[in-house]
């Protein structure tokens, strides 16, 4: 038993030095990242900041996803689009939440939900290409590959946003972020329940229980960041889309969309158009 321990041992050993060999880049990002999230995990463990622990822990755990999935389904993702999805779990859990850049920093929240709406769109359309490839029966258009992508990636978008105001409603936390706004336009107002809108403006504060926010304005609570959300998703989902499907009608050579292209690694015409394309 010891034997075979020692040398499932020596395999893992042999994988990984072959994998560091082979990818220096990618291994190197994910030694990294693992290790900053680690750094951080013990400096809040140390300062008591348990939910920081917990948020943490999850970081480290989506970071072993995207490994898990290629060893587990046979699947090839591509370098780029599995560097830049470790970059961003960090960027959310690690900087966003514990460093607050989602309030510290202008347009963070919003390049992140750009981007997840991009590369959502890239995941969708990676699962009907490999549909495509491997079945002799099912073969969808262009267009349609690229309408699931596009729904595919405002359904990820919009399942998200559930979670946000779930998350908010049931756990009290503020993953809608609130903004202030300066008019209010409202038929909850009207005089007598009549459906007629009525329109407050430039408000300068607003007073709870007498007291005054000091905000400048009227705190909208989580809708406009959700739709701000839900639109910059859409335009990542469609600049993807729309790459993709000029990729497919043979448009384009597609340098681009193929970084963003998860393929079956005994894909034998995906190995072939590789070796074309060096």
């Amino acid at each position: 038993m010891a034997g075979k321990e020692r040398k499932d041992m020596d395999t893992e050993v042999k994988e990984l030095k072959e994998q560091i060999k082979k990818e220096p880049v990618l291994t190197t990002v994910y030694f990294l990242i693992r290790l900053a999230v680690v750094v951080v995990l013990v400096q809040q463990a140390l300062s008591k900041e348990y939910y920081n622990v917990l948020m943490c822990v999850f970081a480290l755990v989506l970071l072993t996803i995207p490994s898990m999935i290629e060893h587990r389904f046979k699947i090839d993702i591509p370098n780029v689009l599995e560097v830049i999805v470790i970059c961003m779990i960090f960027a959310h859990a690690i900087l966003g939440e514990i460093s607050s850049y989602y309030t510290k920093v202008k347009g963070w929240d919003t390049a992140l939900h750009t981007l997840t709406g991009f590369l959502t769109a890239a995941v969708g359309f990676s699962i009907v290409d490999m549909m495509n490839r491997s079945s002799k029966k099912l073969h969808l258009p262009p267009f349609f590959v690229c309408l699931f992508s596009f729904c595919f990636s405002m359904m990820i978008g919009t399942m998200w946003e559930f979670f946000e105001f779930s998350a908010d409603y049931f756990f009290l936390t503020d993953m809608q972020k609130d903004t202030v706004l300066n008019s209010i336009h409202t038929v909850a107002l009207a005089p007598e329940n009549m459906n007629r809108v009525v329109h407050i403006w430039n408000i300068s504060d607003v007073s709870v229980n007498g007291e005054p926010l000091g905000l400048g304005g009227y705190l909208d609570i989580g809708l406009y960041d959700t739709m701000k959300d839900l639109a910059v998703t859409f335009l990542g989902s469609v600049t993807y889309s729309f790459f993709g499907f000029f990729y497919l009608k043979g448009k384009s050579k597609g340098f681009f969309v193929k970084k963003f292209i998860m393929k079956w690694k005994d894909d034998k015409d995906s190995k072939k158009e590789e070796k074309d394309s060096i």
